[in-house]
């Protein structure tokens, strides 16, 4: 089976980089069920072209069984099936596991050499001149059109001697289109399997983190996602439910969260004076409690559409400002919001917006002075709440970090806001004090912080503020 890569970026022999695979030399790698072999067609500095051949042994295919064991699925059930078929010829999930392996620091977006073309979009063209498609051609266009690729999938006929027998199951798929050469690479290694329906290997429930590891920021979107999440799980109906269900979380998460969102009674007027001063004042004392801490490099955790990005801009003690959000469109709204295209250079170095899920360590956030969860932590199911607290004060361990979320004490406080109802249609849980306080020492303790607690807007005697706002201050670490 055979899969090609070509860019016309210049110099095109940059892709080489890209892949860690030298344009000069032909490179094979053992696989569980043959080889892959790697090599360069062509390579000039206007074009180049990457190859991937995949040689299957069709006796390593159908000898082994169980987890990790190459092993044939396929729909033709008869008794040389494991080893009459056609998964040396057409792509599947055998190839994408080669890609996997073979271009393993590519998928991850990681270039020694070209880091920052690593980032950076480039024209990319992809072929797989033989791909089983169950679903037909038109399938193909389904899956790979809406992540920005123009896509082409020619039906190939059963017998060109005899085109009254019409089309084959299988596709000569060709993708065009301007991505970033880790994108392009995710894309190929869930669609590939997906449009073939028949995975090679028993899929076992770590397949859910590898599937939204290399879906992330684009599968929780797709608007084929629940087939694509079926058929790369095997239609095991537990992990689709599963990994469907952590997509809808990513989905929201999506969304900036409205600073404000109850659902108040009285004049329009009067309603966004009240919800603008709550969160004007919320973000006052997030600038408070950063300024305090001294810190001059600050991640904004869960920006969604930049509000407290543009107040930490304006701050010019802060030498650097660091945005994460799992949507990639929240992201562009932040950058438009921010201006980022109009400001003068020295400002936009200031300024990073980068793509992250706060339920999974990124080696990225690490050694910062501080960070804000401001409005996020009650977006995040609670079962994935110890994802994030070891993602945020586990992993990335800033010096300080600043978290904001409601007082559901205060929600009686709301006109029409009944019991039971949540101030924010996304908000999976809302604290009580007690259950805030318990949870920042919970955390504080696990993660070596000591905490402060405090209360955002008008204080009620009754039953305190709006909002709740706790900052941890990592303990200095002894040798």
């Amino acid at each position: 089976m055979l899969l090609t890569l070509t860019t016309t970026h210049r110099p095109a022999t940059d892709l080489g980089h890209l892949l860690v695979k030298h344009p000069d030399r032909v490179q094979s790698f053992d696989l569980p069920a043959g080889t892959a072999h790697v090599l360069y067609p062509e390579a000039a500095e206007q074009r180049c072209t990457a190859a991937l051949l995949v040689e299957v042994d069709p006796l390593k295919l159908g000898g082994g069984r169980g987890r990790g064991r190459a092993q044939v699925a396929t729909p033709d059930s008869f008794t040389l099936g494991r080893y009459v078929n056609d998964r040396p010829y057409a792509a599947s999930s055998l190839l994408s596991s080669a890609l996997a392996k073979v271009f393993r620091s590519a998928l991850r977006g990681e270039s020694r050499d070209r880091p920052e073309l690593a980032a950076t979009a480039i024209p990319l063209e992809v072929r797989v001149p033989v791909l089983r498609c169950r679903g037909g051609a038109e399938l193909a266009v389904r899956v790979f059109a809406p992540l920005g690729w123009t896509a082409t999938a020619s039906p190939i006929p059963l017998d060109e001697a005899y085109p009254e027998w019409g089309d084959s199951r299988y596709v000569d798929l060709t993708l065009t289109g301007t991505l970033r050469l880790a994108d392009a690479l995710n894309h190929l290694y869930v669609l590939l399997p997906v449009l073939d329906d028949a995975k090679h290997y028993w899929v076992a429930p770590d397949e859910v983190d590898k599937l939204l590891r290399a879906g992330a920021g684009w599968l929780a979107d797709h608007p084929e996602r629940d087939l694509i999440t079926r058929r790369y799980l095997a239609h095991r109906r537990a992990l689709a439910g599963a990994a469907l269900a952590r997509l809808a979380e990513l989905r929201l998460a999506d969304e900036p969260p409205a600073d404000d969102s109850v659902e108040q009674t009285g004049p329009p007027e009067e309603k966004d004076e009240k919800r603008a001063s709550l969160a004007v004042r919320r973000r006052a004392a997030v600038l408070a409690a950063l300024r305090d801490s001294g810190a001059t490099r600050v991640l904004d955790l869960g920006c969604g559409g930049g509000a407290l990005l543009t107040a930490l801009v304006a701050d010019r003690r802060l030498t650097e400002i660091v945005g994460t959000d799992v949507s990639g469109q929240a992201l562009a709204l932040a950058a438009r919001r921010l201006r980022l295209d109009r400001l003068p250079e020295r400002q936009r170095d200031r300024i990073k917006l980068w793509q992250s899920a706060l339920t999974y360590r990124d080696d990225r956030l690490r050694g910062y002075d501080a960070a804000v969860l401001m409005e996020v932590i009650e977006h995040v199911d609670p079962p994935r709440l110890p994802a994030l607290e070891d993602a945020v004060f586990g992993h990335a361990r800033p010096a300080t970090v600043v978290v904001t979320t409601p007082n559901a004490e205060y929600n009686v406080r709301y006109e029409g806001l009944g019991a039971g109802r949540f101030r924010h249609a996304d908000h999976r849980f809302e604290w009580t004090r007690a259950e805030f306080a318990a949870w920042v020492e919970r955390v504080a303790t696990a993660h070596g912080y000591t905490a402060t607690l405090a209360g955002v807007g008008d204080d009620d005697p009754e039953v305190g503020s709006p909002t709740q706002l706790a900052v941890l201050t990592r303990k200095e670490e002894t040798a």
